[in-house]
C-alpha cells in the first residue's frame, strides 16, 4: 500500500510504497478515504514529541471504510465489514473514565502506525459509524480535535446553554470546533484570536464577540463585551493565563487542554483563591466522549470546518501549510 512517511527526524514526509497491513484478532482493517493533520504530525516530523520512533505512518485523524475484522474477533464484529466510520484515535485509555492509562494510553500516529495511509488498522472499539451528512474529507477533520474540544467543553467544562464562554485563539482545530459545540449549545460565545480575517469568520460561524489578543486593551475589551465568563478554555498557556483568570466569573471554570504558548513565567494566585475559580486540565477523551462527541454532531448536523485538502502526493506541502500556523479549521488530506 501507499503511506506518507517520517524516515527521520527533519525529513519530509514521503510517499512511499509499504506492507500492507493486517487485521490482528479485535482489530478492523480500515480503507482510508481521507486523513487530516494535526500539530502533533509536524512535531513528530521535528523530533518535539515524546515518545520518537522512525519511520512511521503519523496521522491520527481518518475516516474511511471497514474492509475487514480480525480472526477470532468479537461477536457481531463482521457486521462492520462495508460500514462507513470515523476511528477514535485514542487508544488504550484504560478504565478510569476521568483521566487516561498512565501506562498503555497511546495515540494513533505513534508509536501505531497511524491514518495518513490507504489502510490502517484500528481496535474495534474504536470505531464509530460516520454520520450520514459528512463527507470523508468532513468526517477525517473530526477526531482528534473534535474529542479534544468536546471534553475541555462539556465533560471538563460542564457549559451549560446561556452560559458566557470565552474560546481562546480561534481558528485553530480544537477552538473551531468548541465554538461550534457552544454555539450549537445555545451559549453565549466569544473569542481570541491575533486575526480580524479569523474574528470575522469566527462571528459567522455564531460568535456573538471577540477580540484581537495582539492589541493592547484586548482584556478591558472583553470585559465591555461581556464582564465576565462562566467558563474559558485554552490552549495557548503562557503569560497570557493572569489576564485569563481575572477574566473569569467569581466561581467560574478555566479549561487548559494545551500549552503552545508554554508555561507561564509566573501565576497570580490570589485570582484564583480569591475568586474561587475551577481550574482544570483537559487533553483527549474517552470513548465515551468520542461516541457523545459524534451523537452530537450527527444530531445538530454540524460540519467541521476544513481549511484546505491536499492530495496525497502533497503531502510535505500539506505538513508545511500546517506548520505555517495560518489555517483556519483542518487541513485535509485526500487519500
Amino acid at each position: 500500500m501507499k503511506a506518507l512517511v517520517i524516515t527521520a527526524k527533519d525529513r519530509p514526509v514521503e510517499l512511499l510504497a509499504v506492507a500492507d497491513k493486517v487485521a490482528a484478532a479485535g482489530q478492523a482493517l480500515v480503507r482510508v478515504h481521507a486523513a487530516a493533520l494535526n500539530h502533533r504530525d509536524v512535531w513528530i516530523q521535528k523530533g518535539q514529541y515524546a515518545g520518537l520512533k522512525y519511520p512511521i505512518i503519523p496521522g491520527s485523524d481518518g475516516a474511511g471504510v471497514v474492509e475487514a475484522v480480525g480472526p477470532g474477533a468479537l461477536e457481531h464484529a463482521a457486521d462492520w465489514i462495508g460500514k462507513e466510520v470515523i476511528i477514535d484515535p485514542a487508544l488504550s485509555w484504560g478504565h478510569e473514565p476521568g483521566f487516561q492509562d498512565p501506562v498503555h494510553f497511546r495515540i494513533l500516529g505513534l508509536p501505531d502506525d497511524g491514518t495518513l495511509a490507504e489502510y490502517v488498522v484500528a481496535p474495534l472499539g474504536n470505531l464509530v459509524t460516520k454520520p450520514a451528512h459528512l463527507s470523508f474529507t468532513e468526517a477525517a477533520a473530526l477526531p482528534l480535535a473534535g474529542v479534544t474540544a468536546w471534553r475541555a467543553l462539556m465533560n471538563r467544562g460542564r457549559l451549560q446553554a446561556g452560559e458566557r464562554v470565552l474560546i481562546t485563539g480561534c481558528g485553530g482545530g480544537v477552538a473551531l470546533f468548541a465554538l461550534q459545540y457552544a454555539a450549537a449549545l445555545g451559549a453565549r460565545v466569544y473569542v481570541t484570536s491575533g486575526s480580524d480575517e479569523k474574528l470575522s469568520k469566527a462571528m459567522a460561524m455564531g460568535a456573538v464577540g471577540g477580540v484581537n489578543y495582539t492589541r493592547s486593551g484586548w482584556v478591558e475589551g472583553l470585559k465591555r463585551q461581556a464582564e465576565a465568563f462562566d467558563l474559558i478554555v485554552d490552549g495557548a498557556g503562557g503569560d497570557g493565563v493572569n489576564d485569563l483568570f481575572d477574566l473569569a466569573t467569581p466561581g467560574g471554570r478555566v479549561v487548559f487542554y494545551g500549552a503552545t504558548r508554554g508555561n507561564p513565567s509566573s501565576v497570580v494566585l490570589r485570582r484564583v483563591f480569591w475568586k474561587q475559580l475551577n481550574v482544570l486540565g483537559s487533553t483527549m477523551g474517552n470513548p465515551e466522549d468520542f461516541a457523545e462527541m459524534v451523537a452530537f454532531v450527527g444530531r445538530h448536523g454540524l460540519r467541521p470546518v476544513v481549511d484546505r485538502v491536499f492530495a496525497m502526493a502533497e503531502g510535505e506541502a500539506a505538513f508545511r501549510h500546517m506548520d505555517g500556523a495560518a489555517q483556519f479549521g483542518k487541513i485535509v488530506i485526500k487519500i
